[in-house]
């Protein structure tokens, strides 16, 4: 009896799925896009706070670090003094912890001044559920009480589940569930840019009453 197989090549074995075909990434800021918008949000701060006394700016890993850091710059160099600014790990503080309680501890780094009496800007890169930030929140308030506290974000892409909205957006970008939005940058990445990824739609059959 002929094998099952017998006449099959190679090519009619269907393999795994290619991830080319299943998905699409497009990019939707580029790293002149980003500096832009890290710009507009450093003067906005500016503004809001009516200048840069009692500032300070914290990172949540792992990029809204870099981008604290390079806020805080372009603060510094429209003021011409140095902005405090540090980083915030909030890993200890999620709410899904007990669902993934494997996680790799970020570095917290809080500038010598503190947080009391400050007003703190939380930067981040992406806006969400807003689960990262009522983390931040919680973690801020075992550093100190600030006066205030702001929130800055690269991107916004909807789809709250708590109510959490930040100060400062660098780019509002409405998103479907299904999609992903990756933010890049030089200093973890290798470069800047922010992505979309997302399922392929499916192709439209012809119609054949159009042939």
């Amino acid at each position: 009896m002929p094998s099952a197989t017998a006449g099959t090549s190679p090519s009619d074995i269907p393999g795994p799925p290619d991830p080319a075909r299943t998905s699409r990434s497009r990019i939707v800021l580029d790293n002149h896009d980003m500096g832009r918008a890290l710009s507009r949000i450093a003067h906005e701060v500016l503004e809001r706070n009516r200048g840069s006394d009692g500032l300070v700016l914290l990172g949540i890993p792992t990029r809204g670090v870099p981008l604290a850091h390079r806020i805080a710059d372009r603060i510094g160099s429209i003021e011409s003094r140095p902005v405090p600014v540090g980083s915030l790990d909030v890993t200890m503080y999620r709410d899904d912890l007990r669902l993934h309680p494997a996680r790799t501890l970020e570095h917290t780094d809080v500038p010598p001044e503190g947080v009391d009496g400050k007003t703190v800007v939380l930067v981040d890169d992406v806006l969400f559920s807003g689960r990262t930030v009522r983390s931040a929140l919680d973690a801020l308030h075992d550093l100190g009480r600030p006066r205030a506290v702001r929130l800055a974000v690269l991107v916004d892409r909807g789809h709250r589940e708590l109510p959490v909205r930040a100060d400062f957006v660098g780019k509002n970008l409405p998103t479907s569930l299904v999609e992903q939005v990756h933010v890049e940058v030089a200093e973890v990445d290798g470069r800047d840019a922010v992505r979309i990824e997302g399922p392929v739609e499916p192709t439209a059959a012809p119609d054949e009453d159009a042939r």
